[in-house]
């Protein structure tokens, strides 16, 4: 008996996928819940295992195909051979065909990092859960490799050849002739970025967007992390940052002002009260903005350590659907990059999007004197649609009084 392979439903807001890498080939045995294909999504990367034990007889969509949900991917066959065969085999007993049941399990991104770098996964020791092969493990093997071919090459290097034994040619001769390092590479966009040009572009095209801009006085959140950041450390096994201060004052910014924390639908304005605030945060296929719900409920230990979580599941690939589902406004720190300033894009179908950015020392007017004060520059970027210009301005103004007195956090 056959049954088809198909591609599987992700999530409501994902229709489409791209085939990544089969993991197995047509004629393989398979165990059932075997992994049989990595699929790319616009959000996350899925795997596609085996419904029960048999043989892949049939691939019926390539790496590298765009496929949509319910599409057939490939045609499994129910026998005897594939209950029986185990899905790992035994090193000793191992033949080059079966090369692809020793891989070990591994990250989407993993498997990505190991193919540009040219690394045997088998011979990478895994530290995620269960040995689970992630990103850096592969890289760490990566740079190891490096170290020891850059050591054999420095002992191979042959001598300089004297320069009377190479003709100069004239100067004007040489700018005609091509440079050798002149090249170039075509690479096909993931799923990923793919969408995320294509919303970037929708979100110019779709809203009316502004850009409002201010800067705070980060002396007193500065101070405070100092004189607490050991004990809050000590407590909760995380650092205190300064993104749970503007998570927080973003939410008592969004209180005062509701129709940033909204959405267009239709003719309507759909106000939120609740707080699910998007934190975007860099990965190697791009921003991702994983959300932390209800954060008006949470600790400043709590949002630290969601944001760092994200950050480290962004990194390692394993961001779910969920992670990444809804969100009513969005923050974003270009200033861990070294950005000192930058009008983020929305990300739809929100209204607004808080910028944060480089703290930097700067003389400042204070009470009559110049001192210099930590500063950093924030941007509000909104919808003009529902959103007027003075009601954004004041939004930033608050979320800056906020942060400058972070005991009004506790008030607020």
């Amino acid at each position: 008996m056959s049954s088809n392979i198909l591609v599987p439903e992700v999530g409501e807001s994902i229709v489409d996928a791209r085939v990544a890498k089969w993991l197995r080939k047509e004629g393989d045995a398979v165990a059932a819940g075997e992994p049989l294909v990595e699929l790319e999504t616009d959000k996350i990367d899925v795997e596609v295992s085996a419904p029960h034990a048999g043989v892949l007889s049939r691939i019926d969509r390539k790496d590298g195909e765009d496929v949509k949900v319910g599409e057939v991917l490939g045609i499994l066959e129910e026998s005897a051979r594939g209950a029986a065969t185990p899905s790992v085999v035994p090193a000793a007993t191992a033949t080059p065909k079966d090369d692809a049941a020793r891989t070990p399990r591994a990250t989407p991104t993993a498997k990505k990092a190991a193919q540009a770098n040219e690394i045997d996964l088998s011979r990478v020791r895994g530290s995620g859960d269960a040995g689970r092969v992630m990103r850096r493990d592969v890289e760490k093997a990566a740079g190891a490799s490096e170290q020891a071919a850059g050591v054999g090459a420095a002992a191979v290097t042959p001598a300089p050849v004297p320069a009377k034994a190479r003709p100069v040619p004239p100067v004007a001769e040489e700018r005609l002739q091509p440079e050798a390092d002149r090249t170039e590479e075509r690479v096909r966009m993931s799923k990923r970025r793919a969408t995320i040009a294509r919303r970037l572009v929708e979100a110019q095209s779709t809203a009316a967007m502004l850009t409002t801009f201010n800067e705070v006085d980060m002396t007193a959140v500065m101070a405070l992390r100092e004189r607490h950041k050991q004990a809050f450390k000590d407590r909760h096994g995380v650092s205190l940052g300064i993104a749970s201060f503007f998570v927080k004052a973003s939410i008592g910014a969004l209180r005062g002002f509701p129709r940033i924390n909204a959405e267009i639908q239709g003719d309507e304005m759909v106000l939120k009260h609740y707080y699910d605030i998007g934190v975007a945060v860099g990965a190697s296929e791009g921003l991702v903005v994983p959300v932390l719900r209800d954060a008006d409920r949470m600790t400043f230990a709590q949002i630290e350590k969601g944001i760092r979580e994200f950050a480290k599941r962004a990194e390692d690939g394993t961001l779910s659907l969920a992670d990444l589902k809804g969100g009513t406004f969005t923050i974003t720190n270009g200033g861990v990059f070294g950005s000192l300033l930058s009008t983020p894009i929305l990300n739809p179908p929100q209204v607004g999007i808080l910028g944060l950015h480089k703290i930097q020392d700067r003389p400042m007017a204070v009470n009559g004197q110049v001192l210099v004060r930590p500063m950093m520059y924030v941007a509000l970027t909104y919808d003009h649609r529902i959103v007027d210009g003075g009601e954004a301005v004041r939004f930033l103004v608050r979320v800056k009084e906020l942060v400058e007195d972070p005991g009004a956090l506790l008030l607020d």
